[in-house]
């Protein structure tokens, strides 16, 4: 994956990658909230994976991703234990370490050097984080039929950045161990959060 080279300027407001992780995960905190227990065994568009153990992923996710932050390298391989009925609360606490984390980092406008991708922009893993739990948070709502608003401007910023890191050798089927799909269509005037869901391989309509 790749990602368009920032400048040496400090970046704000939209631009501000780690302004808009924490909008996403605020985003993915509130449709947690949603969740009921009688939902946990519903189907979500990540066809191996049901409500629970969808949400129990993206809980999951903050530890590593919190890691990646600190420079550190995570097990990708450890086991995802089950959260248990306090799962917004939880994902919350870990938000707020992964935030902590990213502010701590300092510059994220030079470059990086990851395995597998390469050399990237410092604020890579960032955008990869944001995408992650704006899509998430789309899947979840889907399977829950939930009223959580989603965020179309964090959306937007994760769309863009997906069609430059998504390439075709992540694409396939999910019993294959891919994480994305086809990109599939969108319908005529679809929300931002919808497109981003179409192009990562979900059906929306």
């Amino acid at each position: 994956m790749s990602d368009p080279t920032t400048s040496g300027t400090p970046v704000t407001g939209t631009d501000d990658p780690v302004r808009l992780l924490a909008r996403a995960l605020d985003r993915m905190a509130a449709v947690l909230d949603g969740v009921r227990p009688d939902q946990l065994g519903l189907p979500t568009p990540c066809l191996t994976w049901d409500v629970g153990t969808l949400a129990d992923h993206v809980v999951h996710d903050l530890a590593p991703f919190t890691a990646v932050a600190r420079g550190e390298r995570p097990d990708w391989t450890a086991p995802v234990p089950a959260t248990g009925p306090d799962r917004a609360p939880v994902f919350r606490t870990g938000a707020a370490r992964l935030l902590a984390a990213w502010r701590a980092a300092g510059d994220l406008t030079g470059t990086v050097r990851l395995p597998v991708v390469g050399t990237v922009p410092a604020r890579f893993p960032v955008d990869q984080q944001i995408t992650e739990f704006t899509v998430h948070a789309w899947d979840l709502r889907r399977a829950t039929d939930g009223t959580a608003p989603l965020d179309d401007e964090v959306a937007e910023a994760a769309l863009r950045w997906a069609r430059t890191a998504l390439r075709d050798e992540f694409r396939g089927r999910e019993v294959e161990g891919k994480a994305f799909g086809p990109e599939q269509p969108a319908p005529p005037g679809a929300s931002a959060s919808d497109r981003l869901a179409a192009f990562t391989g979900r059906r929306v309509g």
